[in-house]
Order: structure tokens, then C-alpha cells, then sequence
């Protein structure tokens, strides 16, 4: 396959393009601008004291971000360390995506600054569970085997 076309990811559709995959991965570009997205993301949740009564008293930690080949949708999953109520605060990371945008516009050097959006991260959830299935004595037993 030649560098320069183009092939639907997986079947996601455009959903999968935002996310930033596509068939060969991730540019080198849209790692390095999406790490930064998330480094400034992280900074501005740590520093800032949100006016919106949900995001108040909320620690919220971006674990990761995809950035589409564009660069103009980024999207960053969330998570809220030790709970999981992640889910209620999306509408309001929905309503201070422009000022988190304004914020990054601030901080990166880009023609453009993305359009966020957010995810819930339920990797670890997964991995919890996972663990938690390998940790059962049937399966203790037949791993033994």
C-alpha cells in the first residue's frame, strides 16, 4: 500500500478517524501534538478552578489523547482516580471544552488548536476485571495444568 492512501480503519467509520487511527497508525506528528494536547490538558485540570458546580472539588486526569490526521479533533479520555463516575462529568467537560481549547491555543504552537473531545478511559476498569477473572480458583487451577 502506497504512503499517500487511503483505507478505512477497522470498519469504525469516522469515529475511529477522530480517535486518531487510521490503517498505518498514528503519524509521528499527531503523537508528539497529542502528548502535548494531554500535558497541557493535565495542567490546566490540576491549576484551574472550574465555575461549573460539576467540576468543582473534581480530580480529573487525562490519560490519554488521539488527535485525528488533521489535527483538529483530539480526544481525551478521562478518568477520575479511584471512582468511577466518570460518566457524570462528561456533560460538563462538554460545556468548558471551549475554554479548555482556549487554553491550548495559549500553550501550543499550532495554526489551529483542536476541537476536544472527551471519552471515559476504562482501561484499567478492564484490567481490574480481568485480574479479578484470573485471580478465580477454577482458573488458578487450570492454569497450573
Amino acid at each position: 500500500m502506497s504512503h499517500g492512501s487511503y483505507r478505512k480503519a477497522d470498519g469504525k467509520g469516522p469515529a475511529g478517524r477522530l480517535a486518531g487511527r487510521s490503517a498505518a497508525g498514528p503519524s509521528q506528528r499527531q503523537l508528539r501534538v497529542a502528548e502535548e494536547v494531554r500535558r497541557v490538558l493535565a495542567e490546566v485540570f490540576a491549576r484551574t478552578t472550574f465555575r461549573d458546580p460539576d467540576l468543582s472539588d473534581v480530580t480529573i486526569t487525562v490519560t490519554e489523547v488521539r488527535i485525528s490526521p488533521d489535527l483538529k479533533h483530539a480526544t481525551a479520555f478521562v478518568a477520575r482516580l479511584g471512582r468511577t463516575d466518570i460518566e457524570t462529568i462528561l456533560p460538563a467537560l462538554k460545556r468548558v471544552a471551549p475554554f479548555l481549547r482556549t487554553q491550548l491555543s495559549h500553550t501550543l504552537r499550532l495554526r489551529t488548536a483542536p476541537e476536544i473531545h472527551f471519552q471515559p478511559d476504562t482501561a484499567l476498569d478492564y484490567a481490574m476485571e480481568v485480574d479479578a477473572l484470573l485471580r478465580k480458583p477454577e482458573v488458578q487451577r487450570d492454569l497450573k495444568d
